[in-house]
């Protein structure tokens, strides 16, 4: 699987923190019904038998409620791999209510195997990006980081290219993962009814590929919760394979809390649109995607609310120049500034594990960054040193006020920054060794970075406005 500097070609299932997200079982034995809780009434297929069209909730000879007789103690041979994928698509367009157009091929590798078939690359802009939300400094590589994340968090990836699904078995006999399959097979369903949804995703900001990440994967992970419950009171499931050890990221936890957003918010978003006006709402989203992480942080702000528009004169000196990207820099958002945040000791020790809605699996949501409107951050190089500047739009003169503090509070208490001259602190040394420049004019804070107190003014010259 290829995967483009710190943006994925694929669209792909990570765990959660530690390892796999929810409950876990030994993939022993046959499959047997789980007690049922709350009986599901019987379709209107006496005996199981094959429809004479195609029918929602039945797939290549499998109906969603029947048994299979599979043995799951050693992995799956073919024949069986073939009956659970079919009967899990069954379950799918069951719960989701989209039928299914056409079969999905499904590959189950093992991790090691993964790993030397995938790619990550990354550039200067991925790294001055990545140091300018303070998450990836400068004694580390974002191309190693992000190898290491995916490496070990990839659970499974759908290529929208070829129309293909890889399930990554942590397994020494390479197993299907329920959830994972699902969620994959969710990503086919998208691609066979909204597929323009995959298009031009390239050229998006951070901020918005993020938004569209929060609709997409929203609506996997809606449909994985929704069939867990289902094989908890009702449906005969096979056991799930133990999980792997997940990512060992260390320092770099504020890399995994900024990409896993979409993940954990997605699905709540999603709900919160099929409560609005059923699943024709979230069918509708797909021509309307949401634009901004904030919109998915905030359902109640989609679709009638959008991010500001923030522009960065260019005021630099001649040896410095931006990198050649039309229109200049990017828009990170609020979830990237949350992780910031939260990366740097700015939210309380638990406020991440403290979601505050169902299908919603952290807390994206704090006073320091949830007045955020619009942002840009425009990376400059020169020669091989690099600077930013990031200039953020708050909702009122306070919200501006709490992130400009919480902004210099981290550097000095998380980074060692020392105060110098005026609005200007310097971290003297490790990763952000650099000088920083924090301002607030009204709603507005702009944050000028440069190696140096003296070059600050060469990247970004005071004027007034």
């Amino acid at each position: 699987m290829s995967l483009r500097p710190v943006l994925l070609a694929a669209l792909v299932v990570l765990a959660g923190c530690g390892g796999a997200v929810g409950p876990e079982a030994a993939a022993t034995g046959t499959e047997t019904e789980t007690p049922t809780a709350t009986p599901t009434p019987m379709p209107a297929h006496p005996d199981f038998a094959d429809p004479a069209t195609d029918r929602l909730g039945w797939e290549a000879g499998y109906w969603f409620d029947e048994s299979l007789d599979v043995n799951a103690t050693d992995g799956l041979n073919a024949s069986e791999r073939n009956a659970v994928v079919a009967r899990t698509m069954a379950r799918v367009e069951r719960v989701r209510g989209l039928e299914f157009e056409s079969a999905v091929p499904v590959t189950v590798v093992d991790r090691e195997t993964y790993l030397a078939d995938e790619n990550v690359t990354a550039t200067g802009w991925d790294e001055a990006v990545w140091e300018g939300l303070l998450l990836v400094g400068e004694d580390r590589s974002v191309e190693a980081v992000f190898e290491s994340f995916y490496g070990a968090s990839v659970q499974g990836s759908y290529v929208p290219s070829e129309d293909r699904i890889v399930v990554v078995s942590d397994t020494p006999r390479p197993m299907l993962d329920r959830r994972t399959l699902a969620h994959e097979l969710v990503h086919a369903l998208q691609d066979q009814h909204f597929g323009s949804v995959f298009d031009g995703r390239a050229n998006l900001t951070r901020d918005e590929r993020l938004a569209r990440q929060g609709l997409i994967e929203g609506d996997a992970g809606y449909i994985e919760d929704l069939y867990e419950r289902r094989c908890e009171s009702g449906w005969a499931c096979l056991p799930r394979p133990p999980a792997g050890p997940g990512a060992s990221l260390d320092d770099d936890m504020g890399v995994y809390v900024a990409a896993y957003q979409p993940y954990s918010d997605g699905p709540a978003f999603v709900h919160r649109l099929r409560e609005r006006g059923g699943w024709a709402a979230v069918d509708a989203a797909y021509a309307d995607p949401p634009t901004s992480s904030a919109q998915v942080i905030h359902p109640d702000r989609y679709p009638n609310w959008s991010a500001r528009e923030v522009r960065i004169p260019d005021r630099s000196a001649a040896n410095w120049t931006r990198f050649d990207r039309s229109p200049p820099g990017t828009t990170v958002g609020e979830a990237s500034l949350f992780a910031t945040v939260w990366a740097n000791g700015g939210t309380g020790t638990f406020h991440l594990q403290r979601p505050t809605r169902p299908h919603r699996a952290y807390n994206y949501t704090h006073p320091t960054t949830a007045g955020w409107v619009g942002d840009r951050l425009v990376p400059y190089r020169n020669g091989t040193e690099t600077a930013y500047v990031l200039r953020t739009e708050w909702a009122t003169t306070g919200d501006a006020a709490a992130f400009a503090i919480a902004y210099r509070d981290l550097l000095r208490t998380r980074r060692g920054a020392e105060r110098r001259e005026g609005d200007v602190l310097v971290v003297p040394a490790g990763p952000y060794a650099d000088a920083f420049r924090v301002t607030r004019n009204g709603t507005t804070v702009t944050v000028v970075n440069a190696p140096t107190v003296e070059a600050l003014d060469g990247v970004y010259a005071r004027r007034a406005g």
